[in-house]
């Protein structure tokens, strides 16, 4: 059983930054790919981005690219979100995730039914 506990977010002004940390405990962190999740009020939650098991391959959705980053660090069983660049559309509950595939491909990584395991979800808001 792999335990999530995510923290970083918070409230930043339109153009801000933020940094999601989301630390694993119970499993081989090493094992698992890590995705990130949001979800905002009235909507289903939706991908963001996710990194494979060494963090090589990293997939990021549209609405992240070139502003986010998923970076893993598997010494510290933790995995990070760089947002850079908000915006009041980023506003929502944003929750990581681990699930034990290789993530080939976008649609493979992004799919919601492939991870197991999620944490509470941190609130990140951005006002303009």
């Amino acid at each position: 059983q792999v335990q999530l506990v995510e923290s970083g977010g918070g409230r930043v002004q339109a153009g801000g930054s933020l940094r999601l940390s989301c630390i694993a405990s119970g499993g081989r962190f090493g094992s698992y790919s890590m995705g990130w999740f949001r979800q905002s009020a009235g909507k289903d939650r939706e991908f963001v981005a996710a990194t494979s098991q060494s963090g090589v391959s990293r997939f990021y959705a549209d609405s992240a690219k070139d502003r986010f980053t998923v970076l893993r660090d598997n010494a510290k069983n933790t995995v990070y979100l760089e947002m850079n660049s908000l915006e009041p559309e980023d506003t929502a509950v944003y929750y990581c995730a681990a699930g034990d595939f290789e993530p080939t491909w976008y649609s493979t990584a992004s799919a919601f039914s492939r991870y197991k395991y999620w944490g509470q979800g941190t609130q990140v808001t951005v006002s303009s």
